[in-house]
């Protein structure tokens, strides 16, 4: 059946794992201490210089660098931590020599509310769609991760942050179009504590979903919760539209190999690692065994 099989003398365990397949992978690139730096362990040696290193595995670079304010304001630097390099620069230009398509990160949580005010103010909401659209045209796409609507609230408050996000989307959305560039959102799983999304009419404004399948509270994360996740998103988006987020600190080299299977098993269009810095070389070697490294 083209599968590899690999036994543990140590857990006594077999391994089987299904024959390599190409698909898209997507590392966030992020700011990190030297000793977790995103540059270093995708490019494989010390800031500036570059090697092949994981490149050849990564096929999409999310990067980390964007956010707002209540107001609409695009901002690259900010409290929460979500920074743009001063010499930001290099790492486009090292993006384009190995061939890594990039994507520009707007991260915003609602922890503090924010994220709603935003999104119930039309004005802020226009100018923040123009800001990222206007920001977007040297990146290949933008990605959207603003988290933690529909924690709390009755039924009416949680159906009225959907369709303000939904809002959002669909405006930025149309800009992108007109540019010809890709739009991909990072969501919380449809099975999380976080009910703010309406995953069926978001994949349809989204060329890509990013389903954030993990937080759910035990390491490694529980591949019923992954798979349930899956399921649920499936049932409301294409396949080929989704793609199954991974957080690597929550994870062992054993259990991304598993993580990989259920994004083949589902046909999904590949996987996104959170974070570049965090992907330990065991945890490469697991996904470089997985796929096939010619870029989807």
């Amino acid at each position: 059946m083209g599968c590899r099989v690999q036994w543990s003398e140590s857990t006594r365990t077999v391994t089987i794992i299904s024959p390599p397949r190409a698909m898209t992978v997507v590392g966030f690139y992020a700011l990190g201490d030297s000793a977790t730096s995103s540059w270093t362990n995708l490019f494989g040696i010390n800031y500036p210089q570059t090697t092949q290193g994981n490149t050849d595995l990564v096929s999409n670079l999310a990067l980390g660098w964007y956010s707002l304010d209540r107001e609409g304001v695009l901002l690259t630097k900010s409290h929460t931590g979500w920074q743009r390099p001063e010499d930001w620069e290099k790492v486009t230009e090292a993006a384009k020599k190995y061939n890594l398509k990039t994507e520009m990160v707007v991260h915003m949580a609602d922890g503090d509310g924010s994220a709603s005010s935003l999104l119930t103010n039309s004005t802020a909401v226009s100018r923040a769609a123009a800001a990222i659209a206007d920001e977007a045209n040297s990146c290949n796409g933008v990605n959207i991760d603003i988290e933690g609507l529909g924690w709390s609230g009755n039924e009416n408050s949680i159906i009225s942050q959907r369709e303000n996000f939904t809002g959002f989307v669909r405006q930025l959305s149309e800009l992108l179009k007109e540019k010809g560039i890709s739009l991909i959102l990072t969501l919380h799983p449809p099975n999380s504590a976080y009910k703010g999304y309406d995953y069926g009419t978001l994949g349809q404004l989204a060329d890509k979903i990013i389903v954030m399948a993990y937080d759910y509270g035990a390491k490694p994360e529980p591949t019923s919760k992954e798979m349930e996740a899956v399921e649920m998103a499936k049932a409301l988006v294409p396949p080929e539209k989704l793609i199954l987020g991974i957080s690597a600190p929550s994870e062992t080299p054993e259990s991304v190999l598993n993580k990989i299977g259920i994004a083949k098993r589902y046909n999904l269009s590949g996987i996104a690692l959170w974070r570049l810095g965090l992907v330990s070389d065991d945890m490469w070697n697991s996904i470089r065994i997985s796929l096939d490294t010619n870029k989807k």
